[in-house]
């Protein structure tokens, strides 16, 4: 791979996925030591709503693009089914329009204690031109890449809830060329998530205002690993990661909710070492099953303790919503100079009619590193089609503590037996 695209920093920078910078990695103390996987599309946060909030998604309200972040928090959704649409273009201020990344999500609650549900990812790199090392032309394909998976949700009691998915995961870059003698093949692997949720419903204050706790944990994309030749004595991670979220909602009256929301992830893929081979001259990180991967990437910093704390990224974003209709969201992303150097700052808005509900979010970079959805506009479109008529509240902006619903239920069975 990096001998095909060697003549085109772009494709090397798209392909491989290092990071989103452009400089070259070192190994060791004061030095760029990022880690690296194959499939990096997996980690891109799809919806607006989360990308309007500094990437936060793990302890935010239900709602279909939960089962990107943190699947388990779907057992609290309000609603029986919901769907959703994202759109994202990629590298649009480097002038580039066919590149960008698509997700489809949904699910549906067979239970109010099982929830089923799936999702699409799709990431279209454009039409490319292949080179050889000296700039030769030597053909030209369309890399896609797709994910698909499929998923259950168990609520286990009144406040906690765990979740499981699997997914195929598909990745076309440059089959139809050749690495050397070796023809290049799509890749292909298999991953699962594994979620869980605390949700505690509350009222604060004198005047006991509704409130809501939130905290969860997702692992996701633990799986096999991925090669694009048949005989390939190196095999790369798929980036698995670690995920922890805290979310806190407070509604003061029906008309306002506010909510604020912390997130820290980390790839669950070692980190790489310079001169850490043995006679076969291949990296022995790189030796390591996926699941012992896993593990050792706990603790396997080259410099120690600071540095595997270097390797989390945080995410830290708001929300407000007035009378379940109108929301308006900030948020700040935070990734270590020497681990990538993601920093940005995020901020979008949400409205809401009926089943129907649009959001929109936009990207500011703060950091030296370019990101390839610098000053981008996504959106995400959303349907509730377990409710019919009226502008009513959705999952986000909702009445937070369930008593409501139980009230509901209970006015109409009065309402019944008075008509009798």
């Amino acid at each position: 791979m990096r001998y095909i695209f060697k003549s085109n920093t772009l494709l090397v920078f798209l392909f491989l996925g290092i990071s989103f910078t452009a400089k070259a990695q070192t190994f060791g103390k004061g030095g760029i030591n990022t880690v690296n996987s194959a499939v990096p599309f997996l980690r891109i946060v799809p919806d607006a709503r989360g990308g309007a909030m500094g990437d936060v998604g793990i302890a935010t309200s239900p709602d279909p693009n939960a089962s990107f972040y943190n699947a388990s928090k779907l057992a609290f959704a309000k609603r029986k089914l919901g769907i959703s649409l994202s759109y994202a273009p990629w590298l649009r201020a480097l002038g580039i329009t066919d590149i960008y990344m698509a997700h489809f999500t949904g699910y549906y609650k067979i239970s109010p204690n099982d929830i089923v549900h799936t999702s699409v990812k799709f990431f279209s790199l454009g039409d490319i031109d292949f080179t050889d090392a000296a700039g030769n032309a030597i053909g030209s394909g369309h890399p896609r890449e797709l994910s698909v998976d499929a998923g259950y949700t168990r609520r286990l009691g009144k406040h906690f809830a765990l979740g499981v998915a699997f997914r195929y995961i598909y990745s076309n870059l440059a089959s139809g060329q050749n690495l050397g003698s070796e023809p290049i093949k799509a890749g292909n692997a298999f991953g699962a998530d594994l979620s869980g949720t605390y949700n505690l419903d509350m009222t604060v204050g004198k005047k006991k205002m509704k409130a809501n706790f939130m905290s969860g944990f997702a692992v996701t994309n633990m799986g096999t690993k991925i090669a694009y030749t048949a005989n390939a004595r190196e095999k790369d991670f798929i980036p698995a990661n670690l995920g922890i979220g805290f979310g806190f909602r407070l509604q003061p009256n029906k008309y306002h909710e506010w909510g604020i929301y912390l997130d820290a992830n980390k790839l669950l893929v070692p980190t790489p070492k310079a001169g850490d081979k043995d006679s076969n001259n291949i990296l022995d990180f790189k030796e390591q099953s996926s699941i012992k991967g896993m593990f050792t990437s706990l603790g396997d910093a080259p410099t120690g303790f600071k540095e595997e704390m270097r390797e989390w990224t945080m995410g830290i974003g708001t929300e407000y919503w007035y009378d379940h209709i109108f929301a308006v969201r900030a948020g700040y992303f935070l990734e270590a100079k020497d681990k990538g150097n993601r920093r940005f700052v995020s901020t979008g808005v949400g409205v809401k009619y009926s089943v129907f509900g649009l959001d929109f979010s936009y990207l500011i970079p703060t950091g030296g590193a370019r990101n390839p959805l610098d000053n981008t506009f996504r959106f995400t479109l959303k349907f509730d089609f377990a409710k019919v008529g009226g502008n009513k509240p959705d999952d986000e902006g909702d009445d937070i503590n369930p008593q409501t619903d139980k009230v509901d239920k209970a006015t109409r069975k009065k309402l019944k037996k008075g008509a009798k």
